[in-house]
């Protein structure tokens, strides 16, 4: 891709919140079909006020991002599993898919149209992308829509972690994150939505984030309201709670593929009983935004396990993932055939 030049923008203090940029990808669904989409200067959606996605939240999303790597290319990662999870999301709330190469697609021409706005190689910065899917037309009996939008938008965000990353507090949730055999396995808004008052009660007790329990027994760790859990034992293995409630995470998938074959660590994926926590050696959250936030302690109704990597640096097993996986993002360290996907 050609060298553009960049926006005058503060790189190194941008937050994680929405900027405005100058083009997005927006395609419609009617009688059908998908139109051939197009890339738009409107940021403005305007439906009517029966709109299905207003009325019954039908809506599912994404969340991906482009970098410049060391060598000066722009490029995503893994940018299939987005576009096939989408498709998971959208099959369970009885959505037309957006066909994957055309997913692939539209984020290339969103990233090209907004490369001013990739963050120049160190910054810290990424630029941030949304693809989501909305029904569109009024609905007011309970049923799908049959008018859909899809589109994406970029935001150039910070660094998640400013002056490095502390190891945050967490407690457990009374609430659930998703109902038993329920959407916690797909990226549906409503899920977020759900989480939102634990969250911010959360936040007023003094903690980070929850830590849900499985729905149906509470005693098995799930995730919290937008990270997968990671946890390394006192013998150096990683272990990753498995479930059907659980959104099969796409950094979580990463890191575990860089523990088996660049660290070559055992990975156990399975279930986790809550009262195995106390023991294990680290903690971390993976997810697009951070990659990994690291763990210092878990508060279960004032009961609290402290983790042995303390509370003021990751530990070393999660510093190594982190350094791995971010090296491969930006083209420091060989990536996987496939992960890295330049924007040409």
């Amino acid at each position: 891709m050609e060298k553009t030049e960049k926006k005058d923008i503060d790189w190194g203090n941008l937050g994680f919140s929405y900027m405005q940029t100058e083009k997005r990808y927006v395609a419609n669904y009617k009688d059908g079909a998908w139109d051939d989409g197009m890339l738009t200067d409107e940021a403005t959606i305007t439906m009517s006020e029966c709109a299905c996605v207003l009325q019954y939240a039908q809506t599912v999303f994404e969340g991906l991002k482009a970098y410049t790597t060391k060598d000066g290319r722009i490029v995503t990662f893994r940018p299939d599993l987005n576009a096939e999870r989408l498709e998971a999301s959208a099959k369970r709330l009885e959505m037309p898919v957006f066909p994957k190469e055309k997913f692939i697609e539209a984020v290339e021409q969103v990233v090209r149209a907004n490369a001013a706005y990739v963050p120049p190689y160190g910054s810290g910065a990424t630029l941030y992308l949304r693809p989501f899917l909305f029904g569109i037309n009024s609905v007011i009996g309970v049923k799908p829509a049959e008018e859909y939008q899809f589109r994406v938008f970029a935001t150039p965000v910070g660094p998640y972690f400013k002056g490095g990353a502390k190891p945050i507090t967490i407690r457990v949730s009374d609430l659930d994150r998703a109902a038993p055999h329920g959407t916690g396995n797909i990226k549906a808004g409503l899920n977020y939505a759900m989480s939102l008052h634990t969250l911010m009660d959360a936040h007023r007790q003094g903690y980070d984030e929850n830590m849900f329990l499985d729905p149906a027994t509470h005693t098995k760790v799930e995730e919290t309201g937008g990270a997968n859990f990671l946890f390394v034992t006192k013998d150096g293995k990683i272990v990753t709670p498995k479930s059907d409630s659980i959104l099969p995470s796409i950094t979580r998938r990463s890191l575990v593929y860089v523990a088996q074959h660049y660290l070559n660590l055992e990975v156990q994926e399975r279930e986790v009983l809550f009262d195995e926590v106390k023991d294990f050696a680290e903690c971390g959250l993976c997810g697009t935004a951070a990659v990994i936030s690291p763990v210092g302690k878990i508060v279960n109704h004032g009961e609290e396990i402290c983790f042995p990597s303390g509370m003021e640096q990751m530990g070393e097993t999660i510093q190594k993932l982190y350094d791995t996986l971010t090296g491969i993002q930006m083209g420091r360290i060989e990536a996987p055939a496939g992960w890295i996907h330049e924007i040409k």
